[in-house]
């Protein structure tokens, strides 16, 4: 391809020498949303021109054009994209986000899991896992319920930003992280490492595999979609309609029949059309597969009748 522009001068946010024009915002805008399923619409714009412009200045770029065809033509252009997908990694998580739902999967759906199936591993995909808090929260809870060691448990997280991956593995968070954790299971669960952060015990580390995988890329969701539980919450808020439908039909095609599908609080797929009904089981919405609702019902009442008394509810409309 031709060299793209170079400038001599550094670049300086505060005195831009080139603006986000409507071609390049719409050309940029459509190759992110097919290659990663997120959206920057109008609204966003200017978010999107904030978080690409140090990746244009960093590749010495006179225009975000020019970088829009750096990320289709250039020779390095797979570099260039991981790049991108490390900018637009959203930054930071923490540990116990909604914990009715982490509490749903430990105390509900796992225990059943084992009593309806005692010899088949309970597989569990934390997707959009960003910097491993929540696949971490999952594991801490399986623990308290005795699972963890005694059950086979499979744990899988993944997410499109290889940076975010690789700050899972090194698993060392800072304050921040446990705004939210109780601090007795702060204490049970982690070791300082000298400094002001912190690293999970070495049972949950080796309990989880992270990986690197794109929710809009068919194969990476059938590599990880053939599992019990998905969690994949507050990822769909950045993703436009097309990307969800196409993600959420794959998990509802290699999700296990009496499967569960957990997203962010703010995020619903009623209005999609999508092969799932919303449920209720142990005090969280979930979603379930259509036609399944009543087979899960039952399994969950087996479990809890005696101490719970029915779990699982259908809801009509949005939680």
């Amino acid at each position: 391809m031709t060299e793209p522009r170079r400038i001599q001068a550094p670049f300086t946010l505060g005195n831009s020498p080139f603006a986000l024009s409507d071609a390049a915002f719409a050309l940029l805008r459509d190759f992110i949303v097919q290659r990663s399923g997120i959206l920057f619409d109008e609204s966003k714009r200017g978010v999107m021109a904030d978080k690409l412009s140090e990746l244009v200045a960093a590749n010495g770029l006179t225009s975000f054009l020019d970088y829009y065809y750096l990320l289709r033509y250039d020779s390095a252009a797979d570099a260039h994209w991981t790049a991108l997908m490390n900018r637009l990694s959203v930054p930071e998580t923490f540990f116990w986000r909604q914990p009715e739902q982490i509490n749903a999967l430990a105390s509900v759906i796992a225990p059943a899991h084992f009593l309806a199936y005692p010899n088949r591993p309970l597989r569990i995909w934390s997707a959009g896992c960003c910097s491993g808090e929540e696949a971490v929260s999952l594991a801490i809870a399986l623990a308290e319920q005795g699972l963890l060691d005694r059950q086979p448990i499979e744990i899988v997280a993944t997410d499109a930003s290889a940076e975010a991956i690789a700050r899972a593995e090194r698993g060392s968070y800072p304050h921040r992280s446990f705004r939210q954790l109780p601090g007795h299971l702060k204490a049970k669960y982690f070791v300082t490492d000298g400094s002001d952060r912190w690293r999970p015990i070495e049972s949950l580390r080796r309990s989880i595999h992270w990986a690197v995988a794109n929710l809009v890329i068919p194969e990476d969701v059938k590599r990880y979609a053939a599992c019990d539980v998905i969690f994949c919450r507050n990822v769909f808020i950045y993703f436009s309609d097309d990307a969800i439908r196409s993600t959420v039909r794959l998990f509802t095609e290699y999700l296990s029949p009496d499967g569960f599908l957990f997203v962010g609080a703010s995020e619903s797929l009623g209005r999609l059309g999508v092969a799932l009904e919303l449920a209720e089981i142990g005090g969280a919405f979930t979603y379930v597969k259509l036609g399944r609702r009543e087979v899960v019902e039952a399994a969950k009442i087996t479990h809890t009748a005696a101490a719970r008394g029915p779990v699982l509810t259908h809801h009509q409309g949005n939680p």
